[in-house]
């Protein structure tokens, strides 16, 4: 019955467009911006993630918010949370992006997922935000992914970070749709490599086309740039029943070892000084 409850109270959250958690003491505050309109996989995956922060919220005594209303994302409002989620996109406005880098070169901290890192020019999301994607992510636009969404063994390469140290060496992650880089981020004296997908992960993808299988080379999933409190995290697209029954067929939370390290990686974001 308490499920039941609160699984009304989160559907009825993401209606009306926020969801609220409070811990009681709360740790720090956390504020995750989300669209949720276009990918399917995209869709179910915020939903999803929002009633595990939700959740987690509770169990570790933070607060959690989220909204889909782009327009909060100003100097003010920010000034309530510690830490900022990107779940599936990125700001868009000028005025929005200038208090966003305003917020994190004073210290905020940030998680971003899958898709809050893409940038394709020609597309709807070109690359026109030099500071976020060159500097801040280091990624430069994206390349290419894998297809379908699968498990990756992924390679823990920052065993000293407070949110790998938990990680064992190799793990299996949840499926996922990994994407490449235009920058190769080994080469970024500013970002710290955290996860990468191991050689034994290949051949990784199912297709159908042959360059959404990839068989050989060096990708970083999980990175930190050094001169910010972030951490930017690839994982963030469910597998889904495309135009048969549209539903969902994998969940990013649904990995004890991967959940873990979210929550380690949003615990060492929030304990920055309020």
């Amino acid at each position: 019955m308490r499920k039941q409850s609160l699984l009304v109270t989160v559907c009825f959250a993401f209606l009306t467009g926020i969801v609220t958690a409070r811990g009681q003491e709360s740790k720090f505050n956390v504020i995750a911006f989300y669209t949720a309109k276009s990918d399917l996989a995209h869709i179910s995956y915020v939903h999803e993630a929002n009633k595990w922060f939700y959740e987690t919220a509770a169990k570790y005594h933070f607060s959690y918010d989220s909204t889909n209303d782009w327009s909060k994302l100003n100097a003010g409002f920010l000034s309530h949370y510690q830490v900022v989620l990107f779940l599936d996109t990125r700001p868009e406005l000028a005025e929005q992006r200038a208090a966003f880098r305003e917020y994190m070169e004073k210290g905020g901290g940030w998680m971003g997922f899958h898709f809050a890192g893409f940038a394709l020019t020609p597309s709807a999301y070109p690359q026109n935000w030099d500071w976020y994607h060159d500097t801040f992510l280091g990624s430069g636009q994206y390349k290419s992914n894998t297809w379908r969404p699968t498990s990756a063994v992924l390679r823990n390469e920052a065993r000293e970070h407070p949110a790998t140290k938990n990680l064992p060496v190799l793990f299996n992650s949840a499926p996922n749709e990994w994407y490449r880089w235009e920058n190769d981020l080994k080469n970024n004296r500013d970002i710290q490599i955290l996860l990468s997908i191991d050689t034994t992960s290949f051949p990784l993808g199912t297709g159908p086309k042959p360059y959404e299988i990839w068989h050989s080379g060096y990708y970083p999933v999980v990175w930190t740039n050094k001169k910010f409190r972030m951490i930017y995290v690839n994982m963030g697209h469910n597998d889904m029943d495309y135009g048969k029954t549209n539903q969902t067929l994998s969940y990013t939370f649904a990995n004890e070892i991967q959940d873990g390290f979210l929550i380690d990686a949003l615990l060492w974001l929030g304990s920055a000084k309020k």
